[in-house]
């Protein structure tokens, strides 16, 4: 039954306007009842766009309000709606124009700015989603008190907004606007704890708040809090269901617990609704890369080139799956990007990396060298790093953990036996080792997790007073509860990275062997795997990888010598104070016996032999490094001596690496 239009115009928009939170449907029919009366009415088209939106006829929508937004240049409220319309729609480069437009008209316009950030979120856009949600914190803020310092937030001047609101809670401790705005601060200076519980306390005092709570998951996820992010982004799902973006954040973490499947789906169903998101379709190929399915995953890195043909890491995630074989066509394309003036340093980097790898393919060893030390060039050039500051580190373990600080200390820890933890080098053949381990009946892969990283940041800060460095020293001050609560909590907080019930399990994050002091003192019967390799096999295989995150040593022949040389050292340190704890694998070993390598692995590890362990390229678990094509494979001699290739370019590698190159194989 329809509903006729009654009394005025005015009252008619107005009943109108009411429906739409209870019955779009009836509302859009109200509309169309006043369009019949009084055709082309503008407030009626925009109810009339705006139900339709919300009863989910999209199409009607974009049939009403395109036109209106046409011949409604001005009406911020008409484009807001188109934009939200054309995201829906699945076109986010549109609907973020409308969105702009809306800003143009009506700076103050939070909701705009909001919808702003989540189609650059979605788009793969990070920092243009910052910069959006900043903009939206200051439009949202009428409050005069904190104008300055939303003014200052969108400047990026941190301390100045910091300072500000810290001042102003004192006076005000449950402003929410004023809490979410320093939970942002915290965020862009990575104090991920600090947003958290920022967050948490603003969703305490108004659980409504959307735009709190899609900063609070993603403080949960860069915490590596997965399961607490998977809840806060289930509620955001269950509030806004046709927002791509949450179920694009979702994928994220699914992905980054190992959980791969569910994650595929999600980036699929995605996909179906913004399909020319370049960005997305590389998350989707990473996701189908670890989880075995290469051709699918080479289709989806092809599918996010061909969006973005300047899209340096789409080429470079294809170099990257090592098996892959770029054609004359591939390489000719990548060098017409490189050619070109206007891609960033971030595109032109990888581009060097993955042409790097076309030309090794193709035995032109002086033009993939070149490529390879032009993009770590690139690469270095944006990062800190100071290897004086690692060496520093190596020197202070080495003064505490002392075969006294552990005699002192036996017994303390929890006495879970459940991890093994895989140590060394990245490209030293550490992921080859958890495939062997994870063939066997009672042992599960996951992958390189942070979680030690992460306790170790958390129990010595960012530094002291002063600059003085906490960490290791403040393991010294321990107490026994505390060293076995913090034992329990690794085992606990690793529980949603493991999907079986095998007793054992690996954590291959390599820059662990940092943290052997504290891994040993939280968990005395672990086992801990040190993966060596030849030092110019693994350095070098180091310097031609671009690596997604970390590893910031790798850009700089000189640096990764002295890098390697400090691992050593502090592996050499720890074989001394705590013989027998660490067992080591040398990659060429297994190579060259890979029968009684693999006993002698299993033996460490208290397993019995299992030939499903000699068969490990039969495993289809996922796995998420640059190798996991490579273990899919039978072992292979090939690659062993395959740096000699670029031997006379690694002089600066040589001197730097000094006495870890020239003692005996069984000290490097």
């Amino acid at each position: 039954m329809q509903t006729q239009p009654t009394g005025s115009l005015e009252a008619a928009l107005a009943h109108a306007g009411r429906l739409l939170n209870t019955d779009p449907a009836l509302a859009a029919e109200q509309a169309g009842e006043i369009l019949k009366a009084v055709p082309n009415h503008p407030r009626a088209m925009l109810l009339l766009g705006i139900a339709r939106r919300s009863t989910g006829d999209l199409t009607g929508a974009l049939a009403t309000l395109e036109p209106l937004a046409a011949a409604q240049p001005n009406s911020a409220a008409t484009h807001y709606e188109l934009g939200l319309t054309l995201g829906e729609s699945g076109d986010p480069e549109r609907a973020i124009a409308a969105l702009r437009r809306v800003v143009e008209l009506k700076a103050d316009f939070a909701d705009a700015w909001r919808a702003i950030g989540d189609l650059s979120f979605l788009r793969g856009d990070t920092a243009g989603a910052d910069a959006a949600y900043a903009r939206q914190i200051q439009a949202s803020t009428k409050d005069p008190r904190l104008l300055t310092a939303a003014a200052a937030l969108c400047a990026n001047q941190i301390p100045d907004a910091e300072r500000l609101l810290k001042t102003h809670l004192k006076s005000h401790p449950t402003d929410v606007a004023a809490i979410r705005m320093l939970a942002e601060v915290a965020g862009r200076l990575g104090r991920y704890l600090d947003a958290e519980n920022l967050l948490a306390r603003c969703l305490e005092l108004v659980p409504s708040f959307t735009a709190a709570r899609h900063n609070y998951a993603l403080a949960l996820h860069r915490q590596n809090k997965s399961a607490a992010a998977l809840r806060q982004i289930d509620l955001l799902c269950a509030s806004e269901p046709h927002n791509p973006g949450h179920r694009n954040l979702k994928a994220v973490v699914l992905a980054k617990i190992g959980d791969y499947q569910e994650s595929i789906e999600l980036y699929a169903e995605v996909l179906a609704s913004v399909p020319n998101q370049p960005k997305l379709w590389l998350s989707y190929g990473h996701a189908l890369a670890s989880a075995g399915r290469e051709q699918e995953g080479i289709e989806a890195y092809r599918r996010s080139a061909e969006l973005e043909p300047g899209f340096g890491e789409a080429y470079w995630s294809l170099a990257n799956l090592k098996t892959f074989r770029f054609s004359g066509a591939d390489l000719a394309a990548m060098q017409a990007q490189l050619a070109r003036t206007d891609i960033s340093e971030e595109d032109r980097f990888h581009f060097h990396f993955a042409i790097g790898k076309a030309f090794e393919d193709s035995r032109d060893y002086p033009s993939a060298f070149g490529h390879y030390d032009r993009g770590n060039q690139l690469r270095r050039a944006g990062i800190r790093y100071d290897a004086e500051e690692t060496s520093d580190f190596v020197r202070r373990s080495k003064e505490l953990f002392t075969a006294a600080y552990f005699e002192e200390r036996r017994g303390l820890g929890f006495a879970g036996t459940d991890a093994i933890f895989i140590v060394g080098l990245p490209r030293a053949g550490s992921t080859l080792i958890e495939q062997i381990l994870a063939s066997h009946s009672s042992v599960e892969g996951t992958m390189e997790l942070p979680d030690v990283m992460a306790m170790a940041q958390i129990l010595g800060g960012r530094n002291g007073r002063g600059g003085e460095q906490r960490y290791p020293a403040v393991l010294a001050t321990l107490s026994a509860d505390e060293c076995a609560a913090l034992g329990r909590q690794y085992l606990e907080q690793t529980r949603i990275q493991r999907r079986t019930a095998k007793p054992l399990f690996i954590d291959k994050m390599p820059n662990n062997f940092l943290h052997i002091g504290l891994i040993h003192q939280i968990l005395p019967n672990a086992r801990i795997i040190d993966a060596r390799r030849h030092p110019l096999a693994c350095c070098f295989s180091g310097f031609k990888q671009h690596f997604a995150r970390g590893q910031h040593y790798t850009y700089d022949l000189v640096e990764l010598g002295r890098y390697y040389r400090d691992y050593v050292d502090l592996m050499a340190h720890f074989d001394e104070v705590l013989p027998g704890r660490i067992h080591r694998v040398h990659y060429e070993s297994m190579i060259e016996d890979t029968e009684a390598e693999v006993r002698r692995l299993l033996a460490y590890c208290g397993l019995p032999f299992e030939p499903a362990c000699l068969r490990f390229y039969e495993n289809d678990r996922a796995v998420r490094t640059a190798s996991r094509q490579q273990v899919r494979q039978p072992i292979f001699r090939e690659g062993i001596d395959h740096w000699r290739n670029f031997e006379q370019w690694l002089g600066p590698l040589e001197n730097a690496l000094g006495s870890a190159l020239r003692e005996p194989r069984k000290k490097y």
